[in-house]
């Protein structure tokens, strides 16, 4: 008789623990989250999980911890509606469920060897820092380190005290900007894709990494694809209102692709004929 092997489902709960929490805006809130059985999380880097709260729902949530941070994994969660609203009000020692990783994210081991531009839009630095940070880890296994960060203004920065470590760092270049500036801002002023132009790159070994909010998108890819960097090597994470994360309710479908599973994360060729992406 054959023996028969129980898979482990994809839709499974695991228990997790908050370890701690910080607000960093307004409307975002950081968390550390340990699961409860001691094991890693085991993501990649742009990938997301589903946030369970027993009688109120789920939310997908990208992970913005690199996997080289084994015991634990970060989130920065945006209050904009029940769910996640409900998760600003949880503190340290907390309990919360989830399902995941999910999706395909960041291609580290294509990324290795070359250089990096990573553009990040308000919120889209979340799923970035994951990136970031697991490059800064391994900072041998990559070239020339570009980071861009915009947001509409200085109050809406996030992370501001990992942003003032990597502009001092001098392995890599970082440049910011806002849209509005206040009395106390000395930095640039204006759209990020006002800092793509200065950019000193070698197009043919620039992988470009691309997260913000949606009417970014395409002033982004433009800017770049003047820069010469090949449309394969732009990669984009998509967000759509995911549901299951398994490709089967098709709540974030593009035409033919299904984000939680053939992405988050495309580069524009694959990408670009796609009328529904942009």
């Amino acid at each position: 008789m054959e023996k028969v092997v129980i898979k482990d489902s994809s839709y499974r709960l695991k228990k997790a623990t908050i370890l701690q929490t910080k607000k960093l805006t307004a409307q975002e809130k950081f968390f550390e989250i340990a699961l409860r059985d001691g094991s890693t999380l085991d993501h990649e880097p742009g990938q997301f999980i589903m946030i369970s709260l027993l009688g109120i729902g789920e939310s997908p949530i990208s992970v913005c911890s690199s996997p080289t941070k084994r015991d634990s994994f970060d989130l920065c969660i945006r209050a904009v509606g029940k769910v996640t609203r409900s998760l600003h009000a949880l503190k340290a020692g907390d309990e919360i469920s989830i399902r995941g990783p999910y999706g395909k994210g960041f291609p580290v081991s294509i990324l290795a060897g070359n250089d990096l531009l990573i553009v990040a839009g308000g919120l889209g630095i979340a799923p970035l820092r994951a990136l970031i940070m697991f490059v800064l880890d391994n900072r041998r296994d990559f070239g020339k380190v570009h980071i861009l960060f915009g947001c509409k203004e200085p109050k809406e920065m996030l992370f501001r005290d990992e942003l003032g470590h990597w502009s001092k760092r001098t392995d890599l270049h970082y440049a910011c900007t806002v849209d509005r500036a206040d009395p106390d801002w000395a930095g640039n002023v204006g759209v990020i894709t006002t800092l793509i132009p200065g950019v000193d790159i070698e197009p043919s070994r620039t992988f470009a990494a691309v997260v913000g909010p949606p009417v970014m998108y395409n002033f982004v890819i433009k800017e770049l694809l003047k820069k010469g960097i090949p449309e394969r090597q732009i990669l984009l994470s998509f967000e759509r209102n995911m549901a299951c994360g398994n490709g089967k309710c098709g709540h974030c479908q593009i035409q033919n692709l299904y984000v939680c599973q053939d992405g988050p994360v495309f580069n524009y060729e694959q990408i670009k004929n796609l009328s529904e992406a942009f």
